[in-house]
């Protein structure tokens, strides 16, 4: 895992958050569907952090940790929808 990104998970939701400089600049959240999918549903950048790649780095660790619970993902929120779909080496990953 990328050392600023950590993971933060309960039985319902979960987020991923990148931190800078003992700052948190960008989160993911999911909530849990059901045992065999979660819903992505809320990306967030800083603005003045926007264009940095943040949000990618924050759903590849989401896409690592989908593929290690073998589960599937459904990206609600539209930065979720439109990276996954531009990246084809995580088709794997997409309820369908």
């Amino acid at each position: 895992m990328d050392k600023n990104i950590r993971h933060v998970e309960s039985k319902d939701d979960g987020s991923f958050f990148y931190d800078q400089d003992g700052q948190q600049i960008g989160e993911m959240h999911y909530r849990v569907a059901d045992e065999n999918k979660i819903v992505i549903d809320h990306t967030e950048v800083d603005e003045e952090e926007e264009g940095h790649g943040i949000g990618k780095k924050l759903l590849a660790e989401l896409v690592t940790f989908v593929r290690e619970k073998n589960i599937k993902v459904v990206p609600q929120c539209t930065f979720a929808h439109v990276t996954l779909q531009r990246t084809k080496e995580w088709q794997d990953v997409v309820y369908k």
